[in-house]
């Protein structure tokens, strides 16, 4: 039987904001002394009173703004009743019918058929939190420690109508947000260190013409820390349910974790239902105003350009392709430096002599440049620091010191021809190690090409020479043996000569 799968995210994301939302502890996602950050507000003891951090409330309308979201005039906190052992008062600070943001949305790139499609995630809610403590479980000890330090951290729970329909959707949608996020300044979301999370809930609906009847029941997947765990987790739901139906059983509706070793998710308990958790408003904190236009309009100021207008921007500006604009896109400071670089070049096509002021020749640089920094750049600063550079110019493991202006007469060298290719990884390689200007170390270290055709052929009529067998194969017609040719030439100028020089020499002469 065939069933459409219905899906809804439920993905929480810890603020780096630099205190507690309620506290003053310090927040330190990287603090490794156990019950470090804490005081008697964040760890419950009788008698404290919470106090609202004002930054943290900022970060998540600022995060509701992007996502198209509108902003209720009032807000407020509620009590949300549930007994775990990190969640030191018995109940959390939460927001229940009166959340900060409501009905956004964000379109996510997705496929119909053999086409890329736009399609618009419907967002319920973006409300504020605390978040709970942390179990420590010591290997082979019968018993578990609570930490602290992560108690009271403030926690943005964005929550999403059942819109999605397969893991990929699922999938872009918590990738494009991470990003989003990251773009807006408002959390690491490092889902590594547990800064972003994502719950799943899932159920299966019978397809049909009419309406859909609904069979399956709702399961939540939670703490899913990685995206390949959210992909991974839906898929097997989706078959794992699907068998259930086939089999004309019911699917209960419960909490379920992923176990990444096994690639199943294991049951953990039934599922609670918002009565449960019997939420009343806080008394102990205000109702929060938004009414003034002006505390809007200043937090809407500060939203840069988002992922989806770089996108659309970086196409029509730069002309590159989809592959190297999402690497744009996921990288942030690598795309502020490949801006810096492109700034330099338009203003340098637009003002030297005799360099054509079309746009076409500007994009024609700009394609030379995106080539040497995504490809060669790149593959250096991998094999000095030994790693895949996930955060680029963010945690190197080598100083990286060519700057963006340096980068861009590099550019300008290798398109006016005054550099060969094999030149080119030898400069770039000494500008990474030592910030130096391409032009110094070209000129330090001998690299400029040959421009004198007279020595250039004395050097291709000693290479043909040296060389009758290759001579005779290109004769009878053997191109290959050309490009040898032209490899030898190069080899006996260090790579200073110009290919296609060398190339043009060596048929004349031939």
């Amino acid at each position: 039987m065939q069933y459409q799968t219905i899906i809804g995210l439920e993905i929480h994301v810890e603020l780096n904001t630099k205190s507690k939302m309620f506290c003053s502890c310090l927040n330190d996602p990287n603090e490794k002394r156990p019950n470090y950050n804490i005081c008697p507000i964040c760890t419950a003891q009788p008698g404290s009173l919470p106090v609202i951090n004002k930054e943290a409330v900022r970060k998540v309308i600022k995060t509701g703004l992007a996502l198209n979201c509108q902003i209720p005039e009032y807000s407020k906190f509620d009590r949300k009743s549930y007994f775990y052992p990190d969640l030191p008062k018995g109940y959390q600070i939460s927001q229940y019918d009166k959340p900060f943001c409501k009905e956004g949305f964000l379109e996510i790139n997705t496929s119909a058929g053999s086409a890329q499609v736009k399609k618009k995630i419907r967002i319920t809610r973006v409300h504020l939190e605390e978040d709970t403590g942390k179990l420590v479980h010591p290997k082979g000890k019968n018993y578990s420690l609570v930490d602290f330090n992560r108690a009271g951290v403030p926690l943005m729970e964005l929550v999403t109508e059942p819109d999605l329909e397969s893991a990929k959707e699922a999938r872009k949608f918590a990738e494009e947000l991470r990003q989003i996020v990251r773009y807006l300044g408002v959390s690491n979301a490092d889902m590594e260190k547990g800064q972003l999370r994502v719950e799943v809930n899932i159920s299966l609906s019978q397809k049909s013409k009419a309406r859909s009847q609904k069979l399956g029941t709702k399961v939540e997947i939670k703490n899913l820390n990685s995206f390949r765990a959210v992909e991974k987790a839906i898929d097997y739901e989706i078959e794992r349910q699907t068998e259930i139906l086939d089999e004309g059983k019911k699917v209960i509706q419960e909490t379920r974790g992923w176990n990444e070793d096994k690639g199943e998710t294991i049951s953990q308990r039934e599922k609670e239902e918002a009565h449960d958790y019997r939420y009343f408003p806080e008394p102990d904190l205000p109702q929060l105003h938004f009414g003034i236009p002006s505390i809007l309009n200043e937090i809407k100021a500060e939203v840069p350009e988002l992922p989806q207008q770089k996108r659309e921007r970086f196409k029509k500006e730069y002309g590159l392709n989809e592959k190297e604009i999402e690497i744009y896109i996921s990288k942030k400071d690598l795309s502020e430096y490949f801006e810096n670089a492109t700034s330099e070049l338009r203003e340098w096509i637009g003002t030297e002599k005799g360099i054509s002021l079309e746009e076409e020749e500007f994009r024609k640089v700009v394609k030379i440049a995106s080539n040497y920094l995504l490809s060669d750049l790149l593959g250096l600063v991998r094999d000095l620091s030994g790693s895949d550079a996930e955060y680029l110019f963010s945690g190197w493991e080598v100083d990286i010191k060519a700057s963006p202006e340096n980068f861009a007469e590099f550019i300008k060298m290798i398109y006016l021809e005054q550099i060969s290719s094999k030149i080119a990884k030898m400069v770039l390689l000494e500008m990474i190690k030592t910030g130096k200007d391409p032009s110094h170390i070209v000129e330090e270290k001998g690299l400029a090409q040959l421009t004198d055709e007279v020595e250039i052929e004395k050097i291709v009529k000693d290479v043909i020479s040296k060389n009758p067998k290759p001579v005779e194969d290109y004769k009878k017609g053997k191109e290959n043996a050309l490009q040898f040719l032209v490899g030898q030439v190069m080899a006996a100028t260090k790579g200073k000569v110009n290919p296609e020089i060398a190339n043009q020499l060596l048929k004349k002469n031939l």
